[in-house]
């Protein structure tokens, strides 16, 4: 494959294997090629995929090197859930579920996860009528998809029997963060971005109502 800076980059500091960067590059691939009939991310992000999606997506991965099952809510264009299974397709085991309403992105999932044959489920449902389904799971993540205390709510199955909770946030994460607080009583810790120093990853290990 040419030679692509940022690219080499990214995988280099994630530490993938070369049959990973192949498989990555299919999906970077693939989102160039339906970007164009659904409008699956930011038109001016896509120039900066691997820097802002891709390498975003995989920083997810060190925050719990060991989960094995994954649960990626209102997947889109596959960030992370998709990055991430194409990433631990090596791992015996290793699956991730993606929740998506959207058909036609549920579509570009489809045929991505087949031609990267990354360990994925796609689950064309709403989250409130999917989730309970997905009891048990290691991890639970969200990207760009709602405010915090939305997620927790959603999240609430998951996050009150064991599951960990790892959602990417910006600038305003505190003031998500207060909100939150006013509904649900929760453990997190908040871990730096890689990929933008204003970011936090906000981690969520146990959780209840306020009212509870």
């Amino acid at each position: 494959m040419p030679a692509e800076p940022d690219r080499d980059r990214v995988l280099a500091e994630a530490g993938v294997s070369r049959e990973t960067a192949r498989r990555l590059a299919i999906y970077v691939a693939q989102l160039r090629r339906w970007q164009n009939v659904k409008n699956l991310v930011g038109p001016g992000t896509l120039a900066e995929v691997w820097t802002r999606h891709i390498a975003d997506a995989l920083q997810l991965r060190a925050l719990a090197p060991e989960a094995d099952t994954w649960l990626d809510l209102g997947a889109g264009a596959g960030l992370p859930g998709l990055v991430l299974a194409i990433a631990g397709h090596e791992r015996p085991g290793f699956q991730v579920d993606m929740i998506e309403s959207n058909a036609r992105k549920c579509a570009f999932l489809t045929e991505t996860a087949r031609l990267t044959e990354a360990p994925a489920r796609v689950h064309n449902a709403r989250i409130e009528q999917a989730i309970d389904g997905h009891q048990g799971v290691g991890i639970v993540c969200a990207r760009a998809l709602a405010p915090l205390t939305q997620l927790l709510a959603w999240c609430e199955p998951l996050l009150t029997t064991g599951t960990i909770g790892l959602f990417p946030k910006g600038r305003d994460v505190q003031s998500e963060l207060t909100d939150a607080a006013q509904r649900w009583r929760f453990v997190y810790d908040l871990e730096p971005s890689r990929t933008d120093s204003e970011a936090r990853i906000v981690r969520v290990t146990t959780l209840s109502r306020v009212d509870s």
